[in-house]
């Protein structure tokens, strides 16, 4: 597992930040899309057939998957980088950290401006404390 120091987390996070927004707006689309194209077979089966354009659906399924998969490849970058995107929804990111011999999560959520929270591994979003003097020393442990 690839951990970060304060400094390495924040200066990756406007990549990450720029990644995590085109996974949510990919989603975001394609789930209006997957929404279009349910309500279209609803009619379809409510009115027991009707005439379509079938080319203008098969361009609708075709955009649907790319968006799917610029979603799918936006989060898998986030992964290669060693960022877990713990929730899509808000935009929850949590950074791998070693603190005193223990490994704990640097937390950042979409919208703020800096990384300014941590938890331990068990504790969860619930469990975020401010980061502390702790987090800033120069010469951090690493485990890679």
């Amino acid at each position: 597992m690839k951990t970060f120091t304060l400094d390495e987390a924040q200066s990756v996070l406007p990549v990450l930040e720029s990644l995590l927004n085109r996974a949510i707006e990919a989603r975001q689309a394609a789930s209006e899309l997957q929404e279009e194209l349910s309500a279209l077979n609803r009619r379809v089966f409510m009115m027991g057939g009707m005439n379509i354009d079938i080319g203008a659906v098969q361009r609708r399924k075709t955009t649907l998957e790319a968006l799917v998969q610029r979603a799918k490849d936006s989060l898998q970058e986030i992964d290669a980088i060693g960022v877990q995107v713990k929730d899509l929804d808000t935009g929850l990111l949590d950074f791998p950290c070693i603190l005193e011999g223990e490994t704990v999560l640097l937390c950042w959520k979409r919208g703020e401006s800096r990384i300014e929270f941590w938890h331990r591994m068990e504790d969860g979003f619930r469990g975020r404390q401010p980061i502390d003097a702790r987090f800033r020393r120069t010469a951090p442990e690493k485990l890679n």
